[in-house]
């Protein structure tokens, strides 16, 4: 079996670092993708680098495109691109910030779904994962764009795989609690960074998803929310 190609969205974030590694540790060719990301971010054999921002239509469907050109074929995408903004409850909450979180969060997942998807049907086969929040389920004050943008990513994600299970795709959403980034370690103390996400343990989910062994695990939202 040839190694399968993985389009990995958000390469050089926290949590895009730890996926990219354990994919290329799992044997995969990875296609990484970010505003800003060259070869060298990842020195490794496996990995070429397709920068894009995904919330230009025309630059995300080129990157899908590039990728196809370069190795005839996209098996997995999974995207982590995304982004955060809170801090003000709903009557504070200006347009900017509603906007910046429907971009950010959903606005480019559906851009590099629409262009990966035919791809896949065209194959026969693929696999979606997609990272949301603990927050899309269980919102809380303060962060109601952020929480409202990644609810709509979860629905976007059980949409697709209801639309294409026919052609062999399965599509799932993850859904963390905090993760232990460095971002977030500069606000998190000991005590809550012991009960934080490992992006480890995430990143293994998300080769799990992609594997053939997940061929039955379709539209599921799936909740990772750290040690009890």
């Amino acid at each position: 079996m040839p190694a399968p190609v993985v389009l990995v969205t958000g390469t050089r974030g926290g949590l895009g670092t730890h996926v990219t590694r354990a994919f290329l540790d799992s044997g995969a060719i990875v296609a990484g993708s970010s505003r800003r990301i060259a070869d060298a971010d990842f020195p490794h054999p496996n990995f070429q680098a397709f920068p894009a921002d995904l919330l230009d239509a025309a630059q995300t469907q080129a990157l899908v495109d590039n990728v196809i050109a370069r190795h005839g074929r996209i098996d997995a995408l999974v995207h982590l691109a995304g982004g955060f903004t809170g801090g003000k409850p709903v009557v504070e909450t200006g347009d900017d910030v509603w906007e910046q979180m429907l971009n950010l969060n959903l606005r480019a997942a559906m851009h590099v779904f629409r262009a990966v998807i035919p791809r896949m049907r065209a194959a026969g086969r693929g696999r979606i994962v997609a990272i949301a929040s603990r927050a899309a389920v269980e919102p809380a004050p303060g962060v109601a764009a952020y929480s409202a943008s990644k609810a709509a990513l979860v629905s976007l994600v059980k949409t697709v795989a209801l639309e294409n299970g026919d052609a062999g795709i399965t599509a799932n959403v993850v859904l963390p609690g905090t993760i232990d980034t460095e971002a977030n370690r500069s606000w998190g103390t000991p005590e809550e960074r012991a009960k934080w996400v490992s992006p480890e343990r995430l990143a293994a989910l998300a080769v799990f998803l992609v594997s053939d062994a997940a061929g039955d695990i379709t539209g599921a939202a799936i909740p990772v929310y750290g040690p009890a």
